[in-house]
């Protein structure tokens, strides 16, 4: 997949089939639409190409920190395993925000990234004040000669799949299974494990502390969790339980990530760890004793190797 990232490493293509649209989390919604791109660029023997924007156009437009579900170096990798072939990220800046739809499509779609057909969904907005729609894209198609098709809204379920839609469940509910049936795959993070305090080693659950690699990456809800974990040079992942939160049985004053591997002994600190959520076992909650707590993580860890193995 070629990757182009920022308006000057863009060349022009005049066989690009494009779609737009921020595509964080690169979902089922957003997968049946890059089926339908591909589809259309196979048809019109052109280059599937995704236009997205970073940082995130809520960022700048509400002015409003945005939880990524997946940062763009996560977005390159899950377009290119489903076999997009051109993904060009441009920075969404407050000029970009201003320009008027028709300038959008006319400076940086046709002149710049050059495009035979454009893929939208049937309420795309675009340009300065949502200015932009089908019927404007139409008319310009018209004009400069490239074709537009609309893409019907996606459901799962009863539900229209979005990304806030998804962010909601992780953010409230922490429930890691259901976000996992909108995404297609489980939800996941990637972070840096760096110094704790040992206290899950005195408890008999050594723990690796995590640092998300991103600063924007959507952490789900404080609790328990049943994961796996991909380790630096391994094929296949280990069964990890992993602890969101403030750790109130030791009057923790900041929220920590820590998973405990269930099958591994040794030394993780520096490596850069991807933990994908299986199930959500409990909420976070304070233990009278440490016995109690230790007690509760021998429950924890026999369910979390339960949930597992059912999950294979």
């Amino acid at each position: 997949m070629k990757f182009e990232r920022g308006l000057e490493q863009v060349a022009h293509d005049a066989r690009s089939v494009v779609t737009v649209g921020t595509f964080d989390g690169v979902h089922r919604g957003h997968q049946a639409v890059l089926q339908f791109l591909m589809a259309r660029a196979r048809e019109r023997n052109g280059v599937s190409t995704v236009l997205s924007f970073d940082p995130h156009p809520r960022e700048v437009l509400r002015a409003e920190p945005v939880s990524l579900l997946t940062t763009i170096e996560e977005r390159a990798t899950l377009l290119e395993a489903l076999g997009i072939e051109r993904f060009i990220v441009l920075s969404f800046t407050p000029e970009l925000a201003a320009m008027p739809a028709r300038q959008f499509v006319e400076e940086i779609l046709v002149r710049r990234i050059g495009l035979q057909a454009i893929c939208v969904g049937y309420d795309h907005t675009f340009g300065r004040n949502r200015e932009g729609n089908v019927a404007l894209l139409q008319q310009l198609g018209s004009q400069y000669g490239f074709a537009v098709d609309v893409i019907p809204p996606q459901v799962v379920g009863d539900r229209t799949v979005s990304s806030t839609l998804i962010r909601t469940i992780l953010l409230r509910d922490g429930d890691v299974r259901q976000a996992a049936e909108l995404l297609g795959r489980p939800y996941m993070l990637q972070a840096t494990v760096v110094k704790g305090d040992g206290r899950g080693r005195v408890l008999g659950f050594p723990t690796a502390n995590l640092h998300p690699s991103h600063p924007r990456k959507l952490v789900p809800r404080n609790g328990v969790y049943a994961v796996r974990v991909w380790l630096p040079g391994e094929a296949e992942p280990r069964g990890g339980m992993m602890n969101i939160g403030m750790r109130p049985t030791f009057a923790g004053d900041r929220r920590t990530l820590e998973v405990h591997l269930l099958d591994f002994e040794g030394d993780l600190y520096g490596q850069v760890l991807r933990v994908d959520f299986i199930e959500r076992l409990r909420d976070e909650r304070r233990f009278p004793s440490i016995e109690a707590l230790r007690e509760q993580l021998f429950r924890d860890r026999q369910r979390c190797m339960e949930v597992l193995q059912a999950s294979v």
